[in-house]
This record gives structure tokens, sequence and C-alpha cells, in this order.
């Protein structure tokens, strides 16, 4: 019966995978293949901020007991994060077709991701989606990262927590690093008791963190007792640092 229908939805339907281009041979909720939805490989680096979790190339911007720069300036409003893999290739087409493209039935798939990378051993308590401002979700006709946080509630029991309010604020595309926390500094608010929760935070990428952070801090003022971000991918900051051999000055030369 499979076999039957998967042939009558290509005579019907004949269509090819969108991140492939390879013709689609099973009948299925969205134009992406199988192959395709398996292909994102999980995240790796070398060494990884202990708290916040940004991946690094090298140790030496991990200083005091292993925290990154902005973890030890305390400018990371969420006490850790973990994302599926990096935000390139095939997942990063998938995301954009997802997003930007109207197929929210990859949410589903996607979410298989994002299980693989939620830590099991952290208490949750619930489970809230970044929001987006009510103009721009009426516009793309849903919320990206909603959508995810139900497929993580079903699939962990954890209830789902609509808490937060997005106010409005300038995109956030064409910003830097500084313009973009700054922007969002005080863009969401707080709608819904959250005070003394283990609140796991989730949306779809993390950029600079900046959105996250946001959330994040917004949740610390209305009493949350700890917050944790989960995205399907992250943006790869990572820059080596160049190892450079420095010479002590000779007493005897003068030289270096």
């Amino acid at each position: 019966l499979h076999k039957t229908w998967s042939g009558l939805f290509r005579l019907l339907f004949p269509d090819h995978c969108r991140v492939c281009e390879k013709p689609l041979i099973e009948a299925a909720r969205h134009p992406i293949c199988a192959d395709c939805l398996k292909e994102p490989a999980p995240l790796t680096a070398d060494y990884f901020c202990a708290s916040c979790r940004t991946p690094f190339t090298t140790p030496y911007p991990l200083v005091e007991a292993g925290l990154c720069g902005l973890c030890r300036r305390g400018m990371n409003g969420f006490d850790t994060s973990a994302s599926y893999g990096f935000y390139e290739g095939v997942l990063q087409k998938l995301i954009h077709l997802y997003k930007y493209h109207g197929i929210y039935t990859l949410a589903k798939p996607l979410a298989d991701h994002l299980m693989t990378a939620l830590p099991r051993q952290d208490r949750i308590d619930a489970i809230v989606p970044v929001p987006m401002h009510w103009l721009k979700q009426w516009r793309r006709g849903f919320n990206q990262s909603e959508l995810l946080a139900e497929q993580v509630s079903r699939r962990t029991g954890v209830p789902l927590l609509k808490a937060m309010r997005r106010r409005s604020a300038p995109p956030q595309a064409a910003l830097s690093d500084h313009e973009r926390r700054r922007n969002v500094a005080r863009a969401f608010e707080v709608a819904k008791a959250v005070r003394g929760l283990h609140v796991l935070l989730v949306d779809d990428v993390l950029t600079t963190g900046a959105t996250a952070s946001a959330c994040g801090a917004a949740l610390k003022r209305a009493g949350a007792a700890r917050v944790m971000v989960l995205t399907l991918a992250r943006t790869d900051r990572r820059v080596a640092v160049p190892l450079v051999r420095v010479r002590a000055k000779s007493k005897t030369a003068g030289g270096w």
C-alpha cells in the first residue's frame, strides 16, 4: 500500500528535493528527501566554554575555570546553551526552507535534531519558545521557535509555557554584535509566572547570542532559577588564534 501511494503521489505531484534536487521517491508532508533530513552532522569542536558552551579552536580565550569573555563579564543572560550543529551546509538550507519558505511541516523532523542536542541530565520545568513580534508572526504565518518548542514538549512531557512577548524593535540582520545586544536589551517581557523554574528556551538559530541573552535576562528578572538555551544551529564564530613563538630578550646580544 505504501509503494502504491508513493507511486500515485509521484504521478500526481512530481517534485524534487528542495535541497539536493533529486526526485522525491516517497510521499511526505515536506519536499525534502530522507537523506537530506539525516545529513546534518552534530556540532563538534576542540574546546567549549564551560558555561555557555561556545566552541573555540584553541583554549586561549578560555581562562578562569574555562569561561569565555562574555561569561566572565556576565554579559550572557542565560546559564548554558546547546545546539545541534553549525549554521551551514544542509542544516542551514533546511532552516531557511522551514523559516522563510513556509515549510512549517519541517518542524517535526528538525525537532529530531533538537532532541539529540538536548542535555538529558539537566532539570527542566518549562519549555519557553523565543517569541516573535505579533506583526512579524502574522506576516510569516507561524513562529518557527514555537513549533519546535511544541515538538520538544510533546517528546519530553515538559509543559510548554508561552511566557514571553516581544516588543517592536528594528531587525537584527544588519547590526553588529554590540548593536544587536543594545537593540534587544529590553525587547522582551515575561507575561506568565516563571519564578523558581528551570526554563528551557527554544529557538532555531543562535547567531551572536544577543536575542537569547535578552530573553534569558528577562526570564531571570521575572524570577526564573535557571535558563538553558536550545537551538537547532549556531553560527560558527570560531577564530583560529595563531601560535606565535616569542623569543626571550638576550642579555648579551641586546636583541630579541
